[in-house]
């Protein structure tokens, strides 16, 4: 099997950036591990905000099937149930389909869109049944329909908490309230205030010291938190919950990528190590790109963004595109990328793109 583009990850970033390769001409191969593309996009229920091209106004689920139908409209295969376990400096991407058998695809481009992985914190009993993710209990909401507590509490208020506790509370559970070791909520305010506006309270200064209950969670222990985010001793009270959200954090999903031996860069402003790669998104390793969170953790209008240059970036390589056409497509979404990037917030992942830009500068320098 050859294709000019492989795509692993079927989530924004990288449907956008097939959609946006195919429609100039260039045969791209979607991978996924899931058994239906879009990714985080099918766990979104809220409206997007931002500007006409960020889709605002329309809800995660919906975006996520427009894309579908662009690129079944463009003829790009998607390899659905399938897991890939290696990329080679051949540009050899190798996986494993649903019924076991192997397969393989050769590709002059690779794009890795592979997305993030949630963190998590460790407490007495947080191994208890009742403790799960946010990306768990998002799935179980909005691919299962089922709802995975009666009364919850959230850990975590950075947008992915904020928003699992609008959504557990809008498909009737009891949020009792959103904790945050931080002095200050750490999400966006737009997300904070609709979850205040039912009434659910967001406790800064706070963290979780236990996980209650015999089998499973039936309570939780909670302290405040001091500045070191150590627990401030006397201050321990009890809360009552059947359910335990973790909602901590994201770091991106590199494995791939250190398999392959791109070079990588610890930046805390972008969640932990990430790729270095140019204005492009081409990594250390020629002909490999990379785009969404596995770049640094953002959100969904950002992946989609960093998708479709990749995408118009691959077509000009393959000379699919003329240097000025090029140009032009890539300077638009450039100016979108940092139209998302403006704010207390995304100023602090704006700063982190420049260090990547420069130390791959630098390495090259050396």
């Amino acid at each position: 099997m050859n294709a000019d583009l492989a795509v692993i990850g079927a989530g924004p970033a990288g449907l956008c950036a097939a959609i946006e390769a195919a429609r100039r001409g260039v045969k791209v191969l979607v991978i996924d591990e899931n058994d239906r593309p879009g990714g985080q996009l099918f766990l979104q229920t809220h409206k997007f905000f931002g500007s006409r091209h960020h889709m605002a106004g329309v809800r995660g689920f919906h975006i996520g099937n427009d894309l579908l139908e662009e690129a079944k409209h463009e003829g790009i295969e998607i390899l659905l149930n399938t897991t890939v376990w290696g990329v080679f400096p051949d540009n050899r991407v190798a996986f494993t389909r649903e019924d076991d058998k192997q397969g393989s695809v050769i590709a002059k481009n690779i794009l890795i869109a592979t997305g993030a992985l949630e963190k998590g914190i460790f407490f007495k009993g947080w191994t208890k049944p009742g403790v799960m993710g946010a990306g768990a209990a998002q799935k179980m909401m909005h691919v299962h329909r089922v709802l995975p507590g009666g009364k919850v509490l959230v850990v975590g208020s950075g947008n992915v908490g904020l928003i699992v506790s609008y959504q557990l509370a809008q498909a009737g559970a009891v949020v009792s309230g959103v904790i945050e070791a931080l002095p200050e909520v750490s999400g966006y305010q737009v997300h904070a205030g609709k979850i205040r506006r039912m009434s659910i309270p967001i406790m800064t200064s706070h963290t979780i010291v236990e996980a209650l209950g015999n089998g499973q969670v039936e309570g939780a222990v909670l302290a405040r938190a001091g500045a070191d985010f150590r627990i401030v001793e006397g201050t321990e009270f009890e809360v009552s919950c059947d359910l335990i959200i973790l909602a901590v954090g994201l770091r991106p999903f590199d494995e791939l990528l250190r398999a392959l031996g791109v070079e990588m860069a610890y930046i805390s402003g972008l969640g932990g190590f990430v790729p270095l790669h140019d204005e492009n998104l081409e990594t250390s390793k020629r002909g490999v790109y990379v785009a969404g969170d596995i770049t640094g953790i953002e959100e969904a209008n950002t992946a989609m963004d960093e998708g479709r240059l990749a995408g118009v970036a691959v077509a000009e390589k393959l000379g699919r595109l003329d240097l000025s056409k090029a140009e032009e497509l890539k300077s638009d979404i450039r100016r979108r990328l940092a139209n998302l990037r403006i704010g207390s917030y995304g100023r602090q992942r704006a700063e982190g793109k420049q260090e990547v830009l420069a130390a791959l500068r630098e390495r090259k320098g050396a």
